[in-house]
């Protein structure tokens, strides 16, 4: 085994949301999973002119001392994040590299006016796990429209792709993942 996929709280997050992708990774990356207690300074991320929290500089601080035995890092948050060239980002990932962050604040019915649906969130969550962890294992955007890999520039997008990935995402996955198994 080669390590473990380290799970923790950018911020305050429900704790039920780690729980949530915690069994994402387990069921469809079969890998081994642990949610750390990690403290990580999100003001220094903050733009106040933007009103978000720079991904990259966040992304920056997850993969920073990580533990000994971790394979990759999931940092988990309910801030909304920026990059430069973009108004706002779902998440953000090292392609092949250790470590990703996925926000659920636009993934939230709230976030649009709209009430709340808890199933249709956390399949969303769920999906943006599968994309955002996909990155981090060499898996670029996909033009199958309901594979997990699909780019989504706006939350009807992920609702409208698949959990799983396609045929070919799949096998590119897999090829990574056996010999961490």
């Amino acid at each position: 085994m080669a390590g473990f996929v380290y799970l923790f709280r950018l911020g305050k997050v429900d704790p039920a949301l780690l729980d949530l992708a915690e069994r994402c990774i387990r069921d469809q990356f079969r890998l081994p999973t642990r949610i750390a207690a990690r403290k990580i300074d999100l003001a220094p991320t903050f733009d106040s002119v933007r009103n978000q929290y720079h991904s990259t500089k966040l992304l920056r601080e997850v993969i920073t001392d990580p533990p000994g035995d971790a394979l990759r890092l999931l940092g988990l948050t309910e801030v909304d994040l920026f990059i430069p060239i973009f108004t706002f980002l779902f998440g953000e990932a090292q392609l092949h590299g250790p470590g990703t962050i996925l926000s659920v604040h636009r993934l939230r019915h709230r976030f649009y006016g709209l009430p709340e649906n808890r199933d249709q969130f956390h399949e969303r969550v769920r999906k943006e796990v599968m994309h955002e962890l996909g990155h981090t294992f060499g898996l670029v955007h996909c033009f199958d429209p309901v594979c997990a890999m699909r780019s989504s520039t706006y939350v009807e997008e992920i609702d409208l792709k698949s959990e799983e990935f396609c045929d070919g995402c799949r096998l590119r996955l897999e090829e990574k993942l056996t010999p961490l198994r």
